[in-house]
């Protein structure tokens, strides 16, 4: 067998790499820290929390759906809380029973988003509308809501909203959705602003372009198309390389990253 100096690695050097692993490892690990994440049942909120748990986090499902978030729950010894995010009682109460079961809330994701039907706004009526916004701009609203008054009296936090790049480009046929996600994207900028200085409380965003999941399913293949034309690695993204994102923003080592909007786009965002 080859020694290891044969590949240009003494022992010293190997035992060095290690040591910088381990560290880098120490650095990004959530010690515990309960996360909240909505939406959290499958897809990118799935990825997401199977990544904050395997960061060492205390993980609270949130989601409107028992069964995914249950089973996921299950597997990464976490608590799965049912609920919609558009109803302020259901809000309360599952912020209630995370922090009583876990503790209190250090890290919340705003994960759950729909992206309503698929058409030209002079087709769309203003239910179309109005239930796009109340799922992606009026639950992640009374979530943020709900856990800062804690954040701030402990000094600590991190909100991450999970954004679009939708919401930075405007996608046709999705007009509702692209407004929700530019709305999210200024109520991290907005609330970032409001809690700067009051102790190490952050609150960012991410905008992926498209990502493989189910929600692809329910949209034509003409748009979907669209969106894939439009990223230079000519790919979809994944929901772990989103999850991989989410973890930097929701630990320790991002307190000096605050206000912004991270793309995850494939190369399709350029400002």
């Amino acid at each position: 067998m080859p020694c290891k100096a044969a590949f240009g690695f003494s022992t010293v050097t190997l035992h060095a790499h290690w040591d910088l692993v381990a560290m880098a490892e120490a650095m990004f690990h959530l010690n515990d820290g309960v996360a909240l994440v909505t939406g959290g049942g499958q897809g990118i909120g799935a990825a997401i929390c199977r990544r904050l748990a395997a960061a060492g986090a205390k993980v609270a499902i949130f989601d409107r759906l028992a069964g995914p978030s249950k089973a996921l729950a299950g597997s990464i010894d976490g608590i799965a809380v049912v609920g919609d995010v558009t109803s302020e009682a259901d809000v309360a109460r599952a912020l209630r029973e995370a922090e009583t079961r876990l503790g209190p809330v250090a890290i919340l994701v705003n994960n759950a988003g729909i992206t309503g039907r698929a058409a030209h706004i002079w087709d769309l009526t203003r239910d179309d509308l109005e239930s796009v916004m109340a799922v992606n701009l009026v639950g992640p609203f009374l979530w943020c809501r709900a856990v800062i008054p804690g954040m701030l009296a402990r000094r600590y936090g991190r909100i991450i909203n999970i954004a679009s790049i939708a919401g930075k480009e405007g996608n046709p046929m999705l007009g509702p959705y692209s407004a929700s996600k530019a709305a999210l994207i200024c109520l991290a900028k907005s609330l970032a602003k409001e809690v700067a200085g009051k102790g190490d409380v952050t609150v960012n965003a991410v905008s992926p372009a498209v990502i493989a999941t189910p929600i692809l399913e329910g949209l034509p293949d003409t748009t979907v198309n669209y969106m894939v034309s439009r990223i230079p690695m000519g790919r979809t993204g994944t929901p772990e390389e989103v999850a991989a994102l989410v973890h930097y923003l929701a630990s320790s080592e991002a307190s000096f990253t605050t206000g912004q909007c991270y793309d995850i786009s494939g190369g399709r965002a350029t400002y």
